[in-house]
């Protein structure tokens, strides 16, 4: 059934694909998009009923994969990144000293970004290790908003472990 799944996905990938581009409105997106549906297709071969329409259960599969990645950015208040440099993610106008040096060592550093999960961690690492962000997506195979938000909540997590380390001490 796989093998027969995979040959009917190949048949349909050029209007997949049009479709998603139509949906996302630029290449990479469109690419994460009929990647994440041709991935949830094969998953989910056994649910396909043979002698049906396997376009159409392609082509909801996509619209409703696009309509629940839509909503969870709704949700998050983001719709599209127009951040103008890569290097900040919402810097604002001011400025942080960052004592970070000074107040962690390195091997403390390394047992806190142990714990992120592993979506987390090699973006984060990336990040600390001067790459700049569109390098880290283009390495990561990621899009560029994707990357940007798991170093920011990476960022977010490390703060939050550090104090609670340090209030146990304390």
């Amino acid at each position: 059934m796989v093998k027969e799944i995979y040959k009917l996905l190949e048949e349909v990938e050029p209007t997949l694909r049009a479709f998603a581009l139509k949906l996302t409105g630029n290449e990479q997106d469109a690419n994460d998009l009929f990647q994440d549906t041709a991935y949830r297709i094969m998953s989910n071969a056994e649910k396909f009923k043979p002698n049906t329409n396997f376009k159409a259960w392609a082509v909801t599969i996509m619209r409703n994969i696009f309509i629940n990645n839509y909503r969870k950015k709704v949700r998050r208040g983001v719709i599209l990144d127009q951040t103008p440099n890569n290097y900040y993610i919402n810097s604002g106008d001011r400025t942080v000293e960052n004592d970070a040096e000074m107040n962690i060592s390195y091997r403390d550093l390394l047992k806190l970004v142990s714990k992120l999960p592993e979506d987390f961690k090699r973006p984060f690492w990336m990040a600390y290790k001067g790459y700049k962000y569109d390098e880290i997506a283009e390495e990561l195979n990621a899009p560029l908003g994707t990357i940007k938000s798991r170093i920011f909540f990476a960022r977010r997590k490390l703060r939050k472990m550090y104090e609670e380390q340090n209030r146990v001490r304390a």
